[in-house]
Formats: C-alpha cells, structure tokens, sequence
C-alpha cells in the first residue's frame, strides 16, 4: 500500500515545477474569499508570497509520523496567534491551498490525491487550533529597545526590555515584527538565558536580501518598540544528561549557544564544553572579547574557532564540520549546533558520519527567508 507521505509528495511533484503561479493562485483565492484577510499580510506581498505556502506544503510533506510533529504543530498555533489567526481561517486557506494545487496539476491530479491532502491539512489544522486555544499566554508583548551596538559591517546586537515578563528557556527563539518593516515576522534566537531584570538580547545579520534583518541592523535603535511572540524551539539543556557538551556554531548561530553558555555559568561544575565556531575571515568573529572572559573564568570552556577562507589565519582551518571531527573522539558528547542552513546540514551530515546518536544532536538552522 502507498504510504500517505509518498501520496502527498507524488501530487505536489506534478506543480513543483509552477510553485509561482500555485502561490499567486493560492493568494488571488484566497483574498477573494474573505479580502479582510489581506490585512494580515505583509503590504510587500513579493517578500510573503512563497512563505505560507512552502511552509503549509513543508509539514505535509514531511508527515509521516504525525505524534512527531503534533508538539510542534500546537506550538506552531500558539505562535500564529501573532497574526489574530482564528480557527475560520484555516479552513478558507485549505480550499484555496487545494484549488491552487489542483488547477495547476493538470488531468493526472485524481481523488486520492485530494483526499490525501485534505485529511492531512486537517489534522495540522486540528493541532494548530488546539495549541492556540490551550494558550493563555499574551500573543505577544511590546519591548523597549534599550541598547543597540553595531559589532560588525552587518551585525548589530542589540537589548530590549519587554513590557510585561516573558518566560523562555535558554535556547528558544522567539519571532520579532519593528515598526519599520510592520507585519514582517522574523524569528531570532535569544542570546542570554533568563535574566531578572527579564532584558533579552539578540544577534542580527543584514541578510543579503532580509527586509527585516536590515531594519534591526541598520535602522533599529535605543527607545524603538519591537513586537515578541511566545517563545519557541527545543534546543534547550537537557536536565537528565551529565554528559560533556560540543557546541558547534557558525555566525549569529553563536546567539542561542551564548545563551545555553550563560545558563551553564550559573551552575556547571562538571561537564566539560567544547566551543567550536566558524567562519569564513577572522574579522568576522565578532564577540570574541565576551566568550574568551567567559572561558578565563569557567576553566570548563575550551574555545575552538576555525574560519575557511583566510589563508593566513594561524590557527585552524577548514570547514567547520572538518575542525569539528579532526578534535574528538565524541561518542559520548551532547551535540548543539547552530548557523546558516548549509553549516547546519554539513555538520549534521558530518555527526552522522561518527557515528554520533540522533537523540543526542539538537540544532537550529537560520536564515531570513
């Protein structure tokens, strides 16, 4: 019998290829059905056009084992009521996801198909409504930027304050929306662990075409409002292990580490930390006053950094996956890696390659698409 994911990726194979055309469809039905919606889009729909949409064809996708995403689906809810999303809305974007879909597949789009995606749309749905009912929690807060320091050409690091408290662990990441770019949701890794003066710091990178990223490095400033939804992500500490800790970073990548780093200051006496960041020059690691005072005062901390494109950097050298398995061995670490989606996959490639558990990996990928 054919499984239900194979289904789903055989109809969307026959639109791949007009992914375009389906997203304009898939908007022009759906502002037709309720043009209120519009208003809880980007004014710049170029930027959004393909976000709901690859997202929505991502999760279907990849369901094949649905009580593996089904915690995911209901934080995912929580996190849509940012956008004042209510359960009559999931329903107009599934007819107007379907009728894209099919008017661009042609005559060998059949019943099957059409099932497949309905009862699985339902089920996301389902999850995602339940998350957001279950929430008590505000759908986000007002903060007060209250420092913003530029460390580089395109990294800005910058405090904020929110207005009311926000409860998240070290490791999680939230989405922000500024005034400068309104209705563009980006999300971005915490920096600290909990403070208690409950100040958040984050690490921005201009991305080459980020309207948002942009904003935050390049507009953003001391006394501006931003907007921050709940809290989100699992690579958090895991209370249970006892295990040596291998950090592996590359970029702004370096936010949510400095934030489990500043969390293990406050107790760690026995786990040893491997550091290792990379980039591509030695002038881009930024930060690097802060993270050495913190290896001089946590004899624990061991800080590798490696960059790949500096042929007179005297230390290490090489993709940062390489330095990673030349230093080692590491069968029996705790894994946390952080960057761009191409490190990220070629670390996690590389992990895999030592033989290292799945269970014991945790990571993030960013980027501002």
């Amino acid at each position: 019998m054919t499984s239900l994911s194979t289904v789903l990726k055989e109809s969307w194979g026959l639109v791949e290829d007009r992914q375009d055309r389906v997203a304009q469809h898939f908007y022009a039905r759906l502002f037709l059905s309720d043009p209120q919606l519009r208003d809880l889009f980007p004014v710049q729909m170029d930027v959004q056009r393909g976000r709901l949409l690859g997202a929505i064809v991502s999760a279907v996708q990849n369901f094949d084992s649905p009580e593996d995403i089904d915690g995911y689906l209901r934080s995912l809810g929580r996190d849509h009521r940012k956008f004042h999303v209510t359960p009559e809305h999931y329903s107009q974007v599934k007819v107007a996801l379907i009728d894209a879909i099919r008017a661009h597949a042609g005559e060998r789009w059949n019943a099957v198909y059409e099932q497949a995606w309905n009862d699985v749309y339902d089920h996301i749905a389902a999850q995602m409504i339940a998350g957001a009912a279950e929430d008590t929690e505000p759908p986000y807060r007002h903060a007060e930027v209250i420092h913003h320091e530029r460390r580089g050409a395109d990294i800005a690091v910058f405090t904020c304050r929110p207005l009311q408290p926000l409860k998240f662990r070290a490791g999680q990441y939230v989405s922000l929306e500024c005034h400068y770019q309104p209705r563009l949701w980006r999300t971005y890794s915490i920096a600290n662990a909990p403070r208690e003066d409950g100040t958040l710091e984050f690490h921005v990178r201009a991305a080459g075409g980020g309207w948002v990223s942009s904003a935050l490095v390049r507009r953003l400033k001391a006394g501006d409002m931003l907007r921050i939804a709940a809290p989100m992500g699992s690579m958090t500490l895991d209370p249970q292990s006892r295990r040596d800790i291998v950090f592996v970073t590359g970029g702004t990548g370096l936010a949510p580490v400095k934030a489990l780093l500043d969390e293990l200051t406050r107790y760690n006496r026995t786990r040893f930390i491997h550091l290792f960041r990379g980039e591509r020059q030695d002038d881009d690691f930024y930060d690097r006053r802060h993270l050495d005072e913190i290896a001089e005062s946590c004899p624990w901390l061991t800080i590798v950094r490696a960059v790949s494109d500096e042929q007179g950097y005297p230390g290490e050298r090489g993709a940062i996956p390489d330095v990673v398995s030349r230093h080692g061995p590491w069968r029996d670490h705790d894994f946390y890696v952080a960057g761009s989606g191409a490190m990220v996959n070629a670390t996690l490639r590389r992990l895999t390659e030592m033989r290292i558990p799945s269970t014991r990996i945790k990571y993030d990928a960013f980027t501002d698409a």
